[in-house]
């Protein structure tokens, strides 16, 4: 599957299907600091993402 990181922007191939948890580990990534899109929709930990799947991986910002 192909993964956008943004902050900083790289795009990288993941085999799939895995959960999303696993991605993140992979990744090594904390689930509580980043989103996980798939196309236009906000995916949690336990979704299995396809290996044809576009995923976009965001962090949280809060401020104000």
């Amino acid at each position: 599957m192909k993964v956008l990181l943004c902050h900083p922007s790289r795009e990288v191939d993941i085999m799939g299907p895995k959960r999303v948890k696993e991605l993140l580990r992979e990744l090594k990534l904390l689930p509580e600091a980043v989103l996980v899109i798939r196309g236009d929709e906000l995916v949690t930990e336990d979704d299995i993402l396809r290996q044809e799947d576009h995923i976009e991986i965001r962090p949280v910002m809060s401020g104000g």
